[in-house]
């Protein structure tokens, strides 16, 4: 089974950076980047309006602890958005990619 998982960063040469580095270490199989994204939202009592960078991750569902343990490490914002959902359906080829991707042997 596998996971995507979403965060935003406040640009894109930090997401980069941090995709890279899951990816290196097979926590992640994949990481997309969807830059000119805009975030309103309250934070400390005030209302926020920032440009931001949504990365959709796809990784093994059984590795979820270690990847958000890993990304909250890496992530430059006090209280990072880490969701996870799991797909409905995928084929079994990429599902296999998925997961294959981040077996560390």
């Amino acid at each position: 089974m596998i996971q995507f998982v979403v965060t935003t960063l406040p640009d894109e040469s930090s997401a980069a950076a941090i995709v890279h580095e899951l990816v290196e270490k097979k926590l992640a199989a994949c990481g997309t980047l969807l830059t000119a994204a805009r975030s309103i939202y309250r934070w400390q009592d005030a209302i926020e309006d920032t440009s931001e960078v949504v990365v959709i991750f796809k990784i093994p569902a059984a590795s979820f602890s270690d990847f958000s343990s890993a990304l909250q490490s890496l992530h430059p914002y006090e209280t990072p958005e880490i969701v996870a959902f799991n797909p409905a359906e995928a084929s079994a080829a990429y599902s296999r990619w998925v997961i294959d991707s981040c077996n560390p042997s």
